[in-house]
């Protein structure tokens, strides 16, 4: 890690400006006994269990036809596997290829009208055993304003059980036994879950975070009480307040309001960097959104660097994590109530607006190959089947399973031809803040009609000085290096690139005007339709 940014002086004179707050808490003071028991441990459980590949499978196929099979086990008795004859599928001698024929493939939409609202009204056994407790409230591509995902006791479990995989692989970093002996910020929904009587809602961090071990209270900041808080500049401000109590060594959230959190923190006490606070702080849990286009702004509020771990913790499942460091991809969890096939994303089996076609070409682990992006089926311990999870991955190492997440089925960009994805235009954005050396946090992207062809309308969000010209050439022509397709398309048929600077609080205020302000809503890469005309009207009529 590089040098910090700031001499020990100065440091030494800010952190004894807030001791008298820090000395409250009693986290900084304690001898690191529990935390070279915990290390010990997680060295000796990582060292012995990998001699069973629990943090690594080698035969994805065995796995994976495993966990269908318990699926199918598990849900034989429920309305969706009478319905589709689970109990033969079983004995079938291929299992998976019939339960592919046989179970159509669904959206959210699809699966929610057929099947999942019979589980609101408290009805048991219809797409998995028992009644559903808990539904995780997510902002999607469909038209609800929030889709209501079931999330069984068993799912609760196997996201748990995912999650202390990840934490047993901080034992091949080399971290200081003290590091296991401070806290961890998660920066999530609320606990306070919605209750009707008949279940439990409210976004998936706030339902997992209500689950916590016993054992990981002793670490878990910002605690329960605040934690349970709904409004979030009022979670916000008073995690702020509490700050200068904590030791943290860790956090755990979407990179955007990390990035506010942080500032604010800052701004209150008067400090350089986070570092002045939290000099302990040292890994950053990550996921949602590609964490690239945040890290140059990010970094900046930092006097090191930290050990990033991404992971893909969808309302539907925890489906993959970085499991060595420095890997700049994620393994795919495939022996944990997840069964997995793989759609080419590409004209043959999708639509101009990202819907699939009738009869897509469908794959397996074993038959995906590197390099190509894919759009994700799962089938779950929560009763989704074939379910189309929205986003698009690449396989960077098959192997070792290792995936990156490209985009959305829904939010790529392609007027004419140009299948800009969204990994294309997180690119695009770092190496534009880059070069520039600002921090564009935000960005969307909307289609529009120029000339009688067509138009790319840019919005990024930035809070230092950037001429929107030459960013919009800029943009442009990184897009023509980065993707084929649209350096083609740009010479007939794109005829404008355009950009628009905005200041990041207007995504913000946005995302507070559709009721989407919190750690679980991220704001859209592309806007179409409804929504790209809704943004453009809450631009027009936003005061300055």
């Amino acid at each position: 890690m590089s040098a910090r940014k700031h001499d020990t002086d100065s440091t030494k004179r800010r952190a004894e400006a807030i001791e008298p707050q820090a000395s409250k808490s009693n986290a900084r003071r304690k001898r690191p006994v529990f935390g070279s028991i915990l290390k010990g441990a997680l060295e000796f459980r990582a060292n012995r269990i990998s001699l069973i590949n629990f943090f690594h499978v080698t035969d994805p196929v065995k796995a994976q036809n495993r966990e269908l099979k318990k699926l199918l086990n598990k849900a034989t008795d429920t309305a969706f596997g009478h319905q589709f004859k689970f109990k033969k599928l079983l004995n079938s001698p291929s299992m998976r290829e019939d339960f592919a024929r046989s179970v159509p493939i669904y959206d959210y939409d699809k699966m929610f009208v057929d099947w999942w609202y019979r589980c609101l009204h408290g009805e048991t056994f219809v797409a998995w055993p028992g009644k559903i407790k808990y539904f995780a409230l997510s902002s999607g591509t469909s038209g609800a304003s929030s889709k209501y995902i079931p999330v069984s006791g068993d799912m609760v479990r196997a996201i748990r059980k995912t999650s202390i995989r990840q934490l047993f692989s901080l034992a091949k970093y080399d971290f200081p036994n003290e590091l296991f002996e401070k806290g961890a910020l998660m920066l999530g929904g609320s606990t306070h879950l919605q209750y009707n009587g008949t279940y439990y809602a409210g976004d998936l961090s706030g339902i997992t975070t209500g689950n916590l071990p016993f054992w990981f209270e002793h670490f878990y900041k910002p605690g329960k009480r605040i934690s349970r808080e709904r409004d979030w500049p009022t979670k916000i401000e008073e995690i702020v307040q509490k700050a200068p109590e904590w030791d943290i060594a860790a956090i755990v959230g979407v990179p955007a309001w990390f990035q506010i959190l942080f500032q604010k923190i800052i701004e209150r006490y008067h400090l350089e960097t986070i570092h002045d606070i939290w000099p302990n702080l040292e890994i950053y849990v990550h996921g949602g959104v590609s964490f690239e286009p945040y890290r140059q702004s990010f970094e900046k509020l930092l006097a090191h660097p930290l050990a990033y771990m991404e992971t893909y913790l969808a309302s539907e499942g925890f489906l993959a994590f970085q499991n060595r460091p420095h890997a700049d991809a994620m393994e795919l969890v495939l022996d944990n109530g997840i069964f997995f096939e793989f759609i080419p994303f590409n004209d043959r089996n999708f639509d101009e607006n990202g819907s699939v076609r009738e009869n897509p070409q469908t794959f397996f682990i074993d038959q995906i190959e590197e390099g190509i992006d894919y759009a994700v089926l799962i089938s779950t311990c929560s009763g989704a089947w074939r379910y189309m999870i929205g986003d698009t991955v690449r396989f960077t190492d098959k192997s070792r399973n290792e995936i990156v997440i490209t985009g959305r089925t829904k939010s790529f960009l392609s007027l004419c031809g140009e299948h800009l994805s969204v990994d294309n235009m997180n690119r695009a954005v770092k190496m534009l803040g880059e070069e520039k050396n600002v921090g564009i946090l935000e960005y969307t992207v909307v289609g529009v009609k120029s000339n009688g062809m067509f138009g790319h309308r840019w919005f990024l969000g930035c809070d230092q000085a950037l001429d929107k010209e030459e960013a919009a050439r800029k943009i442009d022509e990184y897009l023509k290096v980065l993707n084929d397709d649209y350096r083609v398309e740009r010479m007939e048929a794109i005829r404008e690139v355009s950009v628009e600077v905005l200041p990041l609080q207007v995504f913000y205020e946005y995302m507070r005007s559709c009721g989407k302000e919190g750690a679980q809503n991220k704001f859209p890469r592309v806007l179409k339709g409804e929504k790209a005309d809704s943004w453009l009207n809450f631009l027009q009529h936003r005061r300055p």
